[in-house]
């Protein structure tokens, strides 16, 4: 959707009830169909200061896209201009965004190595400290002039166990998206376990409409590129490409990722299932272009059913 589109959806969505909200930090969509892609940073700005009360996170990528001095830069200062209301989700990224600086796309042992020094980067500044660091990424003598008195919280972003586990090195905080709910107690068990501490967040795909066929008609149009799993999912590298590994995915299958149906009541039961599980965030994602009529119909028959809470305001760890 068009970031004009979306800043007019999020003001929707807290008036209808919702206390929290995220985006990713992408450069281009997962598929030619999708046909917008935004830049997160300005869409923040913008919908922090089009909402009242509302808390924003964001997933990003740090290393090769991005220095880490400027994501620092960037939490600061929307950390300085609204406190408490911003968190920053950092994972090692996928190919479809990173390629275009050039630079090659790392193994996977190497882009986690890559984020563990970005994270250390992260921190330091934000503790007002100069950081000059010779690495998987370099800074010389860099030191952030605005921060907030409190740094925001930097989240773990794992789609697996052992990822999961490796976040509670470092993360104030686990997000992860929906899945199986086995699966999803295998990622926050290796999480708690690991020692990872703070609030667990769910990114849930789901796909509403008042006809079934409908609802699962618009998954398989917006959401069948997103079934494939790493490496698949890290590596491709255009949504064209994403498309035509994508051509032969059939509606049922993309149900395994998406939570597809026209009954609000189901919808309900699978996010109270969610909560019930430890989640303290549980963010959902409408798949389909069209956001109001979703956004009405869980407002006024959804949230009601379920505890929802203002979120605590957001801080890292001591």
């Amino acid at each position: 959707m068009p970031p004009a589109e979306l800043l007019a959806a999020v003001v929707r969505a807290e008036q209808a009830g919702f206390t929290a909200a995220m985006c990713s930090d992408h450069f281009s969509p997962w598929s030619v169909r999708q046909g917008e892609s935004g830049f997160a940073w300005s869409w923040l700005g913008a919908a922090l200061q089009a909402t009242e009360q509302v808390p924003f996170g964001v997933v990003n990528a740090p290393g090769q896209r991005y220095h880490p001095a400027i994501i620092a830069q960037a939490i600061g200062s929307l950390g300085a201009m609204f406190p408490g209301r911003f968190w920053a989700a950092l994972g090692s990224g996928e190919a479809s965004n990173e390629h275009i600086t050039g630079g090659g796309w790392p193994r996977k042992d190497v882009r986690n190595a890559r984020l563990r020094e970005c994270v250390d980067i992260i921190r330091a500044l934000l503790r007002g400290e100069e950081v000059s660091h010779d690495g998987l990424v370099t800074v010389d003598r860099a030191r952030l002039w605005t921060r907030p008195d409190t740094p925001p919280p930097l989240i773990g972003a794992a789609c697996s166990e052992k990822t999961a586990a490796w976040c509670a090195e470092w993360a104030d905080g686990l997000i992860t998206v929906n899945a199986p709910v086995e699966q999803l107690r295998k990622i926050t068990d290796a999480y708690r376990s690991a020692g990872g501490e703070g609030p667990l967040h769910l990114q849930v795909h789901l796909s509403w409409a008042p006809d079934e066929d409908e609802a699962l008609a618009l998954a398989h149009d917006q959401w069948r590129t997103n079934v494939h799993g790493p490496p698949a999912s890290w590596d491709l590298d255009m949504a064209e490409t994403f498309d035509n590994v994508s051509e032969h995915v059939s509606p049922e299958h993309v149900r395994r990722s998406v939570n597809v149906s026209s009954d609000l009541g189901q919808h309900t039961a699978w996010l109270q299932e969610y909560a019930e599980m430890g989640f303290d965030s549980v963010m959902l994602h409408h798949v389909g272009q069209q956001q109001s009529a979703w956004i009405d119909a869980f407002g006024s028959k959804v949230l009601p059913q379920l505890d929802v809470t203002r979120p605590a305001p957001a801080s890292a760890r001591p």
